[in-house]
């Protein structure tokens, strides 16, 4: 059966908790260094769904194989129309287009509701992540070194930037 991408239910946050603990917290995907509650996930896509900024998920058969948002890049008005994403899928999932899958529609929602810029911050050594946003368009747009702490090391963040014409 394909791949189904649809907006996230309240019955997908366990599996969604699931992913974002082990790709967030068990990898550099996220500098977030402990492990989030269902509860935590469940706000965070309440706080997304007041600004009308989507979550979605992959899913075969009913399972959640990965999931995809955007949301405010910074707090000031100013950046009302620029987002920053976020992307995850299950290790074993990864390089089986899910991933291109949920950012291209991310993109398109993005794009259909009036955004201008999307940036990805992505940890520096993540070759892979690196290259697949600049399959999607993405530029590097600036290297922020040592910025965040993790693994009990310093991590450097690269800025991808896509812009809506």
């Amino acid at each position: 059966m394909p791949p189904v991408i649809r907006p996230a239910t309240r019955e997908d946050f366990a599996d969604i908790t699931a992913i974002y603990n082990e790709a967030g917290i068990g990898t550099t995907a996220s500098y977030d260094l402990e492990e989030v509650s269902v509860e935590n996930r469940l706000q965070w896509w309440q706080q997304r769904r007041t600004m009308n900024h989507p979550v979605l998920v992959a899913t075969v058969n009913e399972t959640v194989l990965g999931f995809a948002s955007y949301g405010p890049f910074r707090s000031k008005s100013g950046y009302r129309y620029t987002v920053e994403h976020g992307v995850y899928v299950l290790p074993e999932h990864h390089h089986s287009g899910l991933g291109r899958m949920l950012m291209t529609a991310l993109i398109d929602h993005a794009h259909g509701h009036r955004m201008h810029v999307m940036m990805g911050v992505v940890d520096a050594a993540n070759t892979a992540s690196i290259a697949f946003h600049r399959k999607l368009g993405f530029v590097e747009v600036g290297r922020m070194v040592e910025v965040a702490h993790k693994f009990d090391c310093w991590q450097d963040a690269v800025l991808m930037q896509l812009t809506f014409s």
